[in-house]
């Protein structure tokens, strides 16, 4: 398998686990974001949809092969308002991805933005393809 590949969704790993293997899984996160993964010769680019968070409530890290989002959306009703309906919850969340160290972490960028956190995940460069010259 291509070293461009490699970048996979923890979580979805973690569902096969169902079959009679033990799940690392915190139980306390009990919801997965909504999330777009792309990539280009230089860079993956992460997208996680995440309304009602704010950066203080958000954790973006990246060790040992392994990116981690967590935080929690809070939904806070006004006073003397009753709740009648709504789709999104407010609970922990949880995204991994796991990558074979391809990521170069000291080049990661994110940023929040209208609720929408946009992550750089830039290539090591022994990943990226290049162009070999012939002598």
């Amino acid at each position: 398998m291509s070293p461009f590949n490699k970048i996979i969704p923890r979580l979805a790993r973690l569902a096969d686990q169902s079959e009679g293997r033990t799940t690392t899984r915190e139980p306390e996160y009990t919801v997965k974001p909504i999330y777009e993964l792309k990539e280009n010769d230089d860079a993956w680019g992460l997208t996680v949809h995440l309304p009602g968070v704010t950066k203080e409530g958000l954790d973006l890290s990246v060790e040992q092969g392994l990116v981690s989002i967590r935080g929690e959306r809070v939904w806070e009703l006004p006073a003397g308002w009753t709740q009648l309906y709504r789709e999104s919850v407010g609970a922990p969340f949880l995204l991994e991805l796991e990558h074979d160290n391809t990521v170069d972490a000291d080049k990661i960028r994110a940023e929040l933005k209208d609720g929408v956190l946009r992550v750089s995940l830039p290539k090591t460069e022994a990943v990226k393809p290049r162009k070999i010259t012939i002598d």
